[in-house]
């Protein structure tokens, strides 16, 4: 016998794309950096330039 419980019924489809209905993947909210104008993301430091919030906060290694 089984020591695991088992679903009785089939879900349906739209019972099981309703309990997906909150998957979907959303784009990350980039926002240009003030002092270099590089992409980055909000309330982070800007990984171009190292700069948050008016000031340096990071030392940026140049290539």
């Amino acid at each position: 016998m089984s020591k695991h419980p088992v679903p009785k019924k089939k879900t349906s489809k739209s019972k099981r794309d309703m309990r997906r209905s909150h998957h979907a993947l959303t784009a990350p909210n980039l926002v240009e950096c003030p002092h270099c104008h590089a992409k980055k993301l909000q309330h982070h430091v800007c990984g171009s330039c190292g700069y948050y919030d008016g000031r340096q906060v990071l030392e940026v290694a140049s290539d």
